[in-house]
């Protein structure tokens, strides 16, 4: 069984059930919060968070910042927030950014996004440099709400997964950078690992 979960929390009992039957489970792009999966197939989270932050701080040495995280639920959005503030901590130190506002965008939205960078711009006087949102879709929604004060284009704008929509709009200069993730290779070594286990191979 692979499982692709929504919620790491929820799937557990997903593969209680798929255990008790002796059928073995890959965790797929996301992790469960389980003991009993066979296997965990994801993308190099770590590292994609690690550059993400790279690229703000690189672009943004000093400014507002403001922090759009994946849904709490998720695994990836937990590290990949690890890995940002690791990155940006000594500038935070150092008082050089200044983190004006941070949360969790609900299942990765782009309308949760768009309330957490209105509420931001609002309490700011619209002095942001920086949006540090950890995917695409939170990026949409980010800039939905720079275009609504004539900010687009102004601000640093991140994101990962390299959408259709997001490289449409990093082309029309709204979104700053994404990340591109090759899916082949994770569905491949998904299939591949799902055959050995259903064979009882290593």
């Amino acid at each position: 069984l692979v499982i692709a979960p929504t919620d790491a929390t929820q799937a557990a009992a997903m593969v209680e059930k798929a255990k008790a039957k002796g059928v073995p489970v890959i965790s797929y792009d996301r992790l469960i919060y389980s003991d009993k999966i066979d296997l965990y197939v994801s993308h190099q989270v770590p590292v994609i968070g690690k550059k993400i932050a790279e690229y703000a701080i690189q672009k943004v040495p000093k400014g507002n910042f403001v922090m759009v995280y994946g849904d709490a639920a998720d695994n990836n959005a937990v590290i990949l927030k690890d890995e940002m503030l690791k990155v940006l901590q000594p500038a935070i130190d150092k008082g050089d950014i200044k983190i004006v506002a941070d949360q969790n965008a609900v299942k990765w939205s782009a309308e949760s996004a768009l309330k957490i960078v209105e509420n931001a711009l609002t309490q700011n006087a619209d002095k942001i440099d920086c949006i540090v949102a950890s995917n695409d879709g939170t990026a949409g929604g980010a800039i939905s709400a720079l275009e609504k004060k004539g900010l687009a284009g102004k601000v640093i704008v991140t994101g990962q997964d390299a959408e259709k929509a997001a490289l449409q709009r990093i082309a029309e200069g709204k979104q700053s950078m994404t990340i591109y993730k090759p899916i082949i290779p994770l569905a491949e070594a998904a299939v591949d690992a799902a055959i050995k286990l259903a064979k009882k191979e290593a």
